[in-house]
């Protein structure tokens, strides 16, 4: 049957019980589609029956469909004319697993981060109106994005005047991590109102054909006012002029395909609350939603997940946090819906009482941990890259500008693969590096790790430190050396290709030697370049700065004079970045075959990790390339130096 959907206009026809069908089939193939290739799975399947009855009763694209996040579109997805495409879903070249405005007409946002779905929506809508378009404008939105401040805000706006906004709830006491604080409590407390719309449209029936009058009109108005408040107790969206549905069982089409035919006759903004449950249909999802979450390939028969040797860096930090705070009694750690995904699973077990998940709400995260520090407490700060953005305000005004001392650990930075454009860490050391009483730290191993945070904990001030969504590479002793605030380290190739190396006797006496500097995160990727090289009869040594900043110039390029050329490789924009200051001063002090590899002025599209650093021409191949490039003008101007010199 799903084959057969190629607009959402092709299930408007159909049975509930042909529609209860093609939701069983809509999560098989989530699941299989899933299965292979890894992306977001509890949170698709929730939402299978909500997004069919959305489908059914509106008619997208004339009525627009925002999904909040959007890590919930698959089934939008396979509704909207792409299960042809739907196998490719998080592979480089194909289907994103969000929302993509280039994908379908069906996609009005590229969304991938929380709470903003309500403001676009009543953008969208407020233009719809200038233009003379007509159409209703749905924002889908879960209780956990429902904590961020943003969301509050469009809110708070659109209750005023947007009459044609209606606001779907999709509560399921899951964000990502457990939903946290008074929002989820009072969501759980909010009874069936169902009654009271229709006791009010009564009345309005009634009243509309009795003679007019003003004492009966006051009348009326003054008991519907009463009955709301009978029926609506302490509804805040009521208070803030909503009119409010709910809460509805989200797993039942017919049921709120009733009550979004209701809505959809209302000419004021409305709320519509139903309770979905993560995982649905599938029992390792339904037991594990968080683990199933944002998930990689795994077993279908028993969601089972590959589990490799190698340590992860959020692993490694794991284990190093829970170390810290046994030893210093002043750390607290703070997350913002992610403690699994950060790696303080662990922490809040052994330490309760100084865990904090404030929900999703990334600029209170920073500016709570502001008001911990300047109580004596050392906040460590956990947050993905990519969601770190949202609260750069507030690092520079609440933690910098009074210098207090707090840690930021911003996983998932650099190159992130699989979740594309709104997903990748590659903004933080741009955004960050000029913020004065701020340090960044980018640690090439597990050993770094422990050593950066053990850093941090002693700082003045306040601590980026920022390490990607892979595996741990391999340890050298130098990764073990004491930190030099400022330096780095010289991992040489003695220590990585000794086999590689000619014997003192038999090299050459012009061998050329090229430095490879690397921001920790690129370090696998550049050792596999420094080896290529080696192959070639070409020397190259690894230099890895520990510290993007503050970072010692003068000990870098005193190293640098043993070299002919070197090559910055930089897993961030290249603009405003570590690569593009380092290079400027190596023009400065007359050292001049270098060159910088970064992320250009491009979003990256999702794909392997492989992938996006291909795309961004940071390969170990392109590494090479840019070193054999350099190597290539010293000899030709050398060359042209010796013709001049006989001429």
């Amino acid at each position: 049957m799903l084959s057969q959907i190629k607009s959402p206009d092709d299930i408007k026809k159909l049975s509930h019980k042909e529609l209860r069908e093609l939701a069983s089939e809509i999560r098989r193939t989530i699941i299989d589609t899933v299965g292979k290739n890894g992306g977001h799975l509890a949170s698709n399947l929730g939402v299978v029956e909500l997004t069919i009855a959305l489908h059914k009763v509106f008619s997208s694209p004339k009525d627009a469909i925002v999904f909040d996040v959007s890590h919930q579109c698959y089934a939008h997805k396979l509704l909207t004319g792409r299960f042809d495409r739907f196998g490719t879903l998080r592979q480089g070249g194909g289907m994103s697993g969000f929302t993509r405005e280039n994908e379908s007409e069906h996609d009005f946002f590229d969304n991938g981060h929380a709470s903003t779905s309500i403001s676009q929506a009543l953008g969208l809508l407020k233009a719809r109106e200038l233009q003379g378009t007509e159409g209703k404008v749905i924002a889908v939105i879960g209780d956990g994005a429902l904590t961020g401040g943003l969301a509050y805000e469009g809110l708070l706006n659109a209750g005023r005047d947007a009459k044609n906004l209606i606001v779907v709830l999709n509560d399921n006491q899951m964000s990502i991590s457990p939903s946290e604080g008074s929002l989820s409590r009072y969501l759980s407390s909010l009874t069936m109102s169902i009654q009271y719309q229709s006791v009010r449209r009564a009345i309005d029936k009634i009243v509309s054909r009795l003679p007019g009058s003003r004492f009966l009109q006051k009348f009326i108005f003054r008991f519907k006012r009463g009955l709301k408040g009978l029926l609506l107790s302490n509804n805040m969206f009521v208070d803030l002029g909503f009119e409010y549905a709910g809460p509805l069982n989200g797993h039942d089409i017919k049921e709120m395909e009733k009550v979004f035919e209701r809505v959809k006759k209302l000419r004021k903004p409305a709320v519509v609350h139903v309770i979905t449950k993560k995982g649905k249909g599938y029992s390792p999802a339904e037991d594990n939603p968080e683990l199933f979450h944002g998930i990689g390939p795994f077993n279908i028969a028993d969601g089972s997940v590959e589990k490799f040797d190698a340590e992860s860096f959020t692993e490694n930090f794991s284990r190093s946090i829970v170390r810290l705070a046994q030893k210093n009694p002043k750390v607290a750690a703070i997350t913002a819906a992610m403690s699994k995904g950060t790696g303080l699973a662990s922490f809040a077990r052994h330490f309760p009482d100084r865990f904090f998940d404030v929900g999703i709400a990334e600029e209170h995260a920073v500016t709570f941990a502001a008001g911990l520090s300047k109580g004596g407490t050392l906040p460590v700060v956990c947050i993905y890259s990519t969601f770190i953005q949202r609260a750069v305000d507030q690092i520079i005004h609440d933690i910098c500008l009074p210098n207090l001392r707090a840690v930021f650990v911003l996983d998932r930075s650099g190159a992130v693969p699989g979740d594309g454009e709104t997903h990748q860490g590659i903004f933080d050391i741009a955004l960050l590096k000029s913020v004065p009483n701020l340090a960044i730290m980018a640690p090439a191993s597990a050993a770094e790790l422990d050593l950066c945070l053990d850093w941090a904990a002693n700082a003045k001030g306040a601590v980026v430190i920022r390490y990607p969504k892979k595996s741990c590479p391999s340890e050298f002793a130098s990764f073990s050396e004491p930190l030099v605030e400022g330096r780095g380290v010289l991992v040489k190739s003695e220590s990585f290709a000794p086999s590689l190396l000619p014997d003192d006797d038999s090299a050459p006496q012009n061998e050329r030697r090229v430095l490879l500097c690397a921001t920790g995160s690129m370090f696998s990727e550049t050792l596999v370049a420094a080896r290529s090289l080696l192959l070639q009869g070409v020397r190259a040594d690894i230099y890895n700065p520990r510290f993007l900043k503050p970072f010692d110039f003068d000990a870098f390029f005193g190293v640098c004079k043993s070299y002919d050329a070197l090559v910055i490789v930089e897993d961030g924009i290249k603009q405003g970045g570590f690569g593009e200051e380092l290079e400027l001063e190596a023009r400065r002090r007359s050292f001049s075959f270098v060159q910088t590899l970064a992320f250009g002025q491009k979003f990256p599209s999702q794909g392997s990790r492989e992938q996006v650093l291909e795309n961004a021409f940071l390969s170990p191949n392109d590494i090479q390339r840019a070193a054999l490039g350099l190597l290539n003008q010293i000899n030709a101007r050398q060359e042209a130096g010796g013709k001049n010199a006989r001429s």
